[in-house]
């Protein structure tokens, strides 16, 4: 079974009619954060999300928008000028904030946003136990159903790893029983790691999985990128009735582990294009294998 197709939001400009278009073609998810669209992003999905109960919505907590900044600057929640924090007052209030903007009392999911951008990464692993603890603190007083990572390059760059996440968010709970559910990172046929160790049953997704999380794939055509990159024989040997970009989008929603495809799609016809791909069977992984040895020589260093 192919992952399902989520709306992602980061490079949209009319977010609010994406994600009408997608809730009304049958998604159920949507990612979003403080930061996108310069901080408005939330307050334009709040009237999407009356409209649509039933959605479900993952946000974030860690860039600060300019507005945010200044907001929590004057409130003594953070220092001037800081554009990232995962202090644990800071995910409080954020919380509260992102609440307020979506018009939700209570948010499905929670993501620390690319903690690997902090000052002192020899920190990193106390930084997230002490976010995580505030995070469960939410989750206890209903505000928050689930939380989780969303992050760029951290498990590439072995700055933390599932097993890591799990025993953060034990030691945060007090108990096994955390509310530490999902992982986001970028998977495509250009950043490919996640996507190759999951064939091999191995790597974050694999590790997300065995422990029953939902793993969301980010950035599945690398920015746009990835169908330039990608060749009409490639396309073939995915799917041959698929265009390029359908194409490298079943290959990721076919990613053994991936739960959650987002896509940032801009047009209905992009969607449905996306949709159209994702209700093929799954490929068999000897074909992803096959093309990511077709991708390799065009990997950027």
């Amino acid at each position: 079974m192919t992952a399902a197709l989520a709306l992602g939001t980061y490079r949209l400009r009319d977010v609010a009619a994406a994600a009408r278009y997608a809730a009304a073609s049958g998604t159920s998810w949507l990612d979003t954060a403080p930061n996108y669209l310069h901080g408005r992003a939330q307050l334009l999905l709040a009237p999407v999300l009356a409209e649509h109960p039933r959605l479900q919505v993952a946000t974030k907590v860690g860039f600060v928008a300019p507005q945010t900044r200044k907001a929590a600057s004057a409130a003594g929640i953070l220092p001037p000028g800081t554009h990232h924090s995962l202090h644990p007052r800071y995910v409080r209030w954020q919380m509260g904030r992102n609440r307020h903007e979506l018009g939700r009392d209570r948010i499905d999911t929670v993501l620390l946003h690319n903690p690997e951008h902090m000052d002192e990464p020899s920190l990193l692993h106390q930084v997230l136990r002490t976010a995580f603890t505030a995070l469960e603190r939410e989750s206890a007083a209903g505000h928050l159903i689930s939380y989780g990572v969303a992050t760029w390059n951290g498990f590439d760059d072995r700055l933390f790893t599932v097993a890591d996440l799990d025993r953060l968010a034990t030691e945060a709970a007090g108990s096994p029983h955390h509310h530490l559910k999902t992982i986001q990172l970028p998977v495509s046929l250009v950043m490919d790691s996640a996507l190759a160790a999951a064939l091999d049953g191995r790597g974050p997704i694999a590790d997300a999985t065995a422990r029953g999380w939902d793993v969301h794939a980010s950035a599945p055509l690398h920015g746009g990128g990835l169908p330039a990159l990608a060749t009409a024989e490639l396309a073939d040997l995915l799917h041959p009735r698929l265009s390029i970009a359908q194409a490298c989008l079943l290959a990721v929603a076919s990613c053994p582990g991936v739960s959650k495809v987002l896509l940032s799609a801009s047009t209905p016809a992009h969607w449905d294009a996306a949709r159209t791909a994702l209700d093929k069977p799954p490929l068999p992984a000897e074909t992803l294998r096959k093309a990511l040895d077709v991708l390799a020589p065009h990997h950027p260093d």
